[in-house]
């Protein structure tokens, strides 16, 4: 039996929602969200390299329920002694055991340690984080390729001593991968003027930015016709966001707050909004 194909809303349809979401973006895009969500990380410091450290290592562990994922990156932070840019620079093999009794769900202390090493290379030969992610965005025009797809070549191209599995832990969207945990990232340190993302980055644009797709964001977009393919994958992603890119072309990211919202902190549409069941 064939699946039904998912209705799209038109142009006309998402501009009447379009208010509501603004509406809903508006309160949960507060600096009450920040205790509850692992962009509380950045906000810990006021370094830029110990913010970046920070939350690139929040982003990366990023998935399961966020009271589980705040515990565990406070875990590490600890035994990091709160310290990111100085522990990162001044790591070395014997601050292996620092680690060794550490676990989130597939993340292992061998992840943590060639992470460590990667980010200490990237800040040897790079002024900070920003200016890697900078180089990375600018190869990514010049190849006419995503420029995470390149992020992920060059991230590990600067690693000492990596084991394989820690791959898995960076996306590539050139495997299809929507790099949700990324792009929350890359949301957090590029949107400004925001109660809840730093902004301590200038190297793209918030209008540049593509959507964190998760499954919660994902089933609400389809509900209300702003996704109509059923895969969770970078195809989605470009599409949602381009839907959303309507409604705001400036920032269509901001949309994740409202789509979340929607999915996972009890906000709601009437049900004439709705249009597929999902």
């Amino acid at each position: 039996m064939l699946t039904p194909s998912l209705r799209k809303r038109s142009r006309k349809m998402l501009l009447e929602l379009k208010p509501i979401l603004d509406e809903i973006n508006d309160r949960v895009e507060q600096k009450e969200y920040v205790p509850h969500d692992p962009v509380q990380f950045m906000h810990a410091f006021s370094g830029k390299k110990d913010m970046e450290i920070a939350g690139f290592l929040a982003a990366t562990m990023a998935w399961g329920r966020r009271d589980v994922v705040i515990d565990k990156v406070d875990d590490l932070l600890r035994r990091m002694e709160y310290d990111p840019h100085a522990f990162v620079m001044n790591y070395t093999q014997q601050e292996y055991g620092r680690f060794r009794a550490f676990r989130h769900r597939t993340f292992k202390p061998i992840d943590i340690h060639g992470l460590i090493l990667t980010l200490q290379e990237i800040y040897t030969v790079y002024a900070d984080l920003e200016a890697f992610w900078a180089a990375c965005y600018r190869s990514g025009m010049e190849q006419n390729r995503p420029f995470l797809a390149v992020f992920n070549e060059q991230f590990f191209s600067h690693s000492s001593d990596l084991a394989e599995r820690t791959r898995k832990h960076v996306s590539n969207p050139e495997k299809g991968s929507p790099c949700k945990r990324l792009y929350m990232f890359l949301r957090w340190t590029i949107r400004k003027n925001s109660p809840v993302d730093p902004g301590i980055w200038s190297f793209m644009q918030a209008s540049e930015l593509l959507i964190p797709l998760d499954v919660h964001v994902a089933r609400q977009a389809r509900k209300f016709g702003l996704l109509t393919r059923r895969s969770n994958d970078w195809k989605a992603v470009n599409q949602l966001t381009n839907t959303l890119a309507i409604l705001n072309p400036e920032d269509p990211a901001r949309y994740d707050y409202a789509l979340f919202g929607i999915g996972a902190l009890d906000y709601s549409l009437p049900l004439k909004y709705h249009l597929n069941k999902v």
